[in-house]
């Protein structure tokens, strides 16, 4: 094998249990790279506070949206990854940094490949995500007796293919829509502070687009996703809260919510931080947050599916790991 190419999410629990949840959330919220405190404060706020309640809470929550062959997650990412292997023809090997696949697994199989092409499968930069991937690859790869060459696919939320499918999506979805709101998966303030030296989190300063800034970023493309819908009311909040300490604001639930007392009446809600549907978008978003909705004076709601395996969005995949 010469060169390889890797494709990364973040993974799902084995089964929708509430001890396989478990042993998913104690190897993912144990990261330091998403829970970024203190190793003991993390150890405490995982194992005292979260672990005992969450994982049952955790587990309903997938089952309501458990497909017949696993986690929605992991269904759109074998897709992706055999369509991406199609449109590029060679293999593509799909890891995980939580759960199974595991990265690691999936790097040491790949003992004898000069060169790998890491795909992060996340369009904009967070500590959280693409930087757990990056460090994983590194200390997994540095402690064999030959260290390949490593490419990275950098976060492509600017890469017109990506964008032209979101688009699309919102236009075939949600045409009907009152107001389209773009939910990005939120992040402490601490860390999104932590990404630049200079950051002031406010809109002014994001209008930079610093090259770490996952909120620059976000509203980076909300900005190039208006500019693709003339004539859609588009407005941006950020979800998945976990914890006390401020996150990224407007939470989606509170927007969305205001927007239904604001006499919104058809809403719908696209996700443009997440490349696969997965219990983030149908579940929190699809169940949950419609729910949340309608209870507060809304009619109809739409969740607009996720780019998943869209021609265009392969397509553009295919063009940035062929440059790198």
């Amino acid at each position: 094998m010469s060169d390889a190419v890797v494709m990364v999410n973040v993974g799902s629990p084995d089964a929708p249990t509430t001890a396989a949840v478990r042993r998913y959330l104690r190897e993912f919220l144990s990261d330091p790279r998403v829970i970024d405190l203190p190793g003991w404060q993390r150890w405490l706020l995982v194992n005292l506070i979260i672990l005992p309640t969450r994982p049952k809470k955790s587990a309903h929550a997938y089952q309501a949206v458990w497909r017949e062959d696993g986690a929605p997650l992991i269904h759109f990412s074998k897709l992706q990854r055999d369509a991406l292997a199609k449109r590029l023809g060679r293999p593509v090997h799909l890891a995980f940094g939580y759960g199974k696949p595991a990265l690691p697994q999936v790097l040491r199989e790949l003992h004898g490949a000069r060169r790998i092409t890491v795909l992060p499968m996340f369009p904009h930069y967070a500590s959280a995500t693409v930087g757990s991937v990056l460090e994983g690859v590194y200390r997994t790869l540095s402690a064999g007796p030959v260290v390949p060459a490593v490419k990275v696919v950098p976060p492509f939320w600017s890469s017109a293919g990506f964008l032209g499918a979101q688009a699309e999506l919102v236009r075939t979805h949600a045409a009907e829509a009152d107001h389209v709101v773009l939910s990005y998966h939120g992040l402490p303030e601490r860390q999104v502070r932590a990404a630049d030296a200079g950051c002031a989190l406010n809109d002014e300063c994001c209008a930079r687009v610093p090259a770490g800034c996952y909120r620059a970023q976000c509203l980076a493309t909300s900005r190039a996703l208006a500019e693709r819908l003339p004539g859609v009311t588009l407005s941006s909040s950020f979800q998945s809260r976990l914890g006390r300490d401020p996150w990224l604001k407007p939470s989606t639930e509170s927007h969305v919510q205001a927007l239904a007392k604001q006499g919104v009446q058809h809403l719908a809600v696209a996700c443009p931080s997440f490349v696969a549907d997965c219990l983030e978008t149908l579940e929190e978003i699809g169940l949950r947050l419609k729910e949340r909705f309608l209870a507060a004076g809304g009619k109809q709601f739409t969740l607009v599916p996720c780019v998943n395996d869209a021609p265009v969005f392969i397509d553009a995949l295919a063009l940035l790991v062929e440059a790198a």
